[in-house]
């Protein structure tokens, strides 16, 4: 199915580019989550007209997260977890806990801007990418430590 993108998305395109994609990835992510539109010619006709909109409402978002962004360069986040003397935890360290973290030093981004790089199952610090927007991404560490005297 060919689409048209509504905003910059990786490894696919940017606004406005038409890009054939599965049927399946179209109708049950693209589409409802309102990042492309069908590319039939009425849809083009439509995007051309509402184009200077689209980029101006997309500007907006990216100015928001870039706001958010300054705020949450350099933060380094601790969470600790019971582990073994090894340091193996108990379970793994999931998006949701790195969630609740930053909900607690005072930040809101929902876990579906968290990207983390491995499964965090192992005590240690980690690189942990927030992408805010497509054309915002902010690195934070993770430090998981076993005791809460290692925190500090």
């Amino acid at each position: 199915m060919e689409v048209i993108l509504l905003e910059r998305i990786n490894r696919l395109g940017a606004m406005g580019d038409i890009v054939k994609v599965k049927d399946g990835f179209a109708r049950n992510f693209l589409i409802p989550m309102k990042k492309a539109m069908r590319a039939t010619e009425d849809s083009k006709k439509l995007f051309e007209a509402r184009r200077a909109e689209i980029e101006a409402e997309n500007a907006k978002t990216r100015d928001a997260a870039q706001i958010v962004a300054k705020k949450l360069e350099g933060l380094k986040l601790s969470i600790i977890r019971q582990a073994s003397q090894e340091g193996k935890l108990y379970g793994s360290v999931t998006v949701r806990d790195i969630e609740e973290a930053l909900k607690e030093a005072g930040h809101v981004v929902p876990k579906s801007q968290i990207v983390l790089p491995t499964i965090i199952k192992t005590t240690g610090d980690y690189p942990v990418r927030l992408t805010l927007h497509a054309e915002v991404i902010v690195p934070i560490n993770l430090s998981i430590v076993r005791v809460e005297n290692d925190a500090a």
